[in-house]
């Protein structure tokens, strides 16, 4: 029995960030309903790659929960949705703010359904400030808030990075921690309230050494020229003989000395009290060095020397990772494709992957019938048309 066992989640968010968030909490236990539109529902289920006859990114994101049609848009959908608020503990949605206030179903309106209901919104600038109407997606949001601005290398232009930083970090995880701290709360009042989770909020929380620096120094920091983004020769990556890479990260002193003695260079030490032409000149030799062997005879020659080098690895390398692997972080589900299993480790209460992304509407009618609706109702409610 998962920790959330008994809550009823209303997951009306399409796409990465809510569907991440949801997933975590129907991992743990919440039954987690997808409430989708008749028409197309979650714009992931048709991105390719496909994994059977939904796109793999959906199977991953969705499993653990159920898919109900309803058209929100029409008046017997909107009274099928309220009958579901008075059943449920959280309701999620990321649309542009006000959405849900035109749809008929705004938090006024479910907390007058169900008191204890909690209303989670996540949008790209949050519900309220002149940024609330604006479009984005991640790259807008990390742009936005000044974290695109300090990534890529000294003298080069902003890089995108690989990962959505905004989707997830900025959005789904304070999505799912203010969702876990409204029901806690909930526990001590039993009233309900609205989360509010902007994504520009959360990306502009990452930042908080950077802005530290800022307020105490009046000085912008520059992009390459930090302690951890490139300033320093020992936090930086390397090319190695056969064009693969290693990360540097012997940022502690220690660290540092152990690897001058592992590269037979013990003179290189005094440099970690350099100034930046010295900084500038080791980084040059380290790079010349790293380039006399391969990613491998690298990672084999200093596996146990004690000063934080790693490979920069691709996907199909980290999941051949016994280590990976003894994690759990590589699950099978019988579908025949692997997921990436919950990452957050409970000793009592683990997360698990009970079952695969529903099918489009699949539970429609399981869902509906016990709120009392008859198939023709069912039809109705889960038609475009209304």
């Amino acid at each position: 029995m998962g920790p959330l066992q008994g809550i009823r989640v209303l997951d009306l968010t399409r796409l990465l960030p809510g569907p991440f968030a949801t997933m975590v909490l129907a991992d743990f236990g919440a039954e987690v309903i997808k409430v989708e539109d008749p028409i197309l529902g979650d714009y992931y289920r048709a991105l390719p790659p496909l994994s059977g006859s939904q796109g793999a990114s959906f199977n991953q994101l969705n499993r653990n929960k159920k898919s109900v049609c309803v058209n929100l848009k029409s008046d017997l959908g909107r009274e099928a949705f309220l009958l579901l608020v008075k059943e449920a503990d959280v309701v999620v949605e990321s649309f542009r703010p006000g959405v849900m206030d035109r749809l008929g179903v705004g938090y006024q309106v479910l907390r007058g359904v169900n008191q204890g209901i909690i209303l989670a919104s996540l949008s790209g600038f949050g519900q309220e400030g002149p940024y609330r109407s604006l479009p984005g997606h991640d790259l807008n949001y990390i742009a936005m808030a000044g974290a695109l601005d300090l990534t890529g290398m000294r003298g080069g232009p902003p890089a995108m990075p690989g990962v959505q930083i905004a989707d997830i970090g900025g959005g789904a995880l304070p999505l799912i921690i203010g969702i876990l701290l409204a029901l806690r709360s909930r526990d001590q009042t039993g009233m309900g309230q609205y989360v509010d989770i902007s994504m520009f909020d959360g990306v502009l929380a990452w930042l908080v050494p950077h802005f530290a620096h800022y307020f105490a120094t009046g000085e912008v920091p520059a992009r390459g020229e930090m302690r951890l983004n490139g300033r320093f020769p020992w936090y930086y990556v390397y090319e190695t003989k056969d064009g693969r890479f290693l990360a540097v990260g012997a940022l502690e002193h220690k660290f540092w000395h152990n690897l001058c003695h592992a590269l037979q260079r013990p003179d290189l030490i005094p440099a970690f009290n350099g100034e930046a032409a010295v900084l500038e000149q080791t980084r040059l030799e380290l790079q010349e060095m790293f380039r006399q062997k391969t990613q491998s005879e690298w990672v084999e020659c200093l596996a146990d020397k004690d000063c934080c080098v790693t490979p920069v690895r691709n996907l199909a390398e980290v999941v051949r990772d016994v280590h990976v692997k003894e994690r759990g972080m590589l699950q099978e589900t019988g579908t025949g494709m692997s997921h990436i299993g919950p990452f957050i480790k409970l000793s009592a209460t683990p997360g698990r992957i009970k079952t695969p992304a529903p099918g489009f509407g699949q539970h429609t009618e399981e869902i509906l019938s016990r709120l009392g609706y008859s198939p023709d109702e069912i039809g109705k409610i889960s038609s475009p048309s209304g």
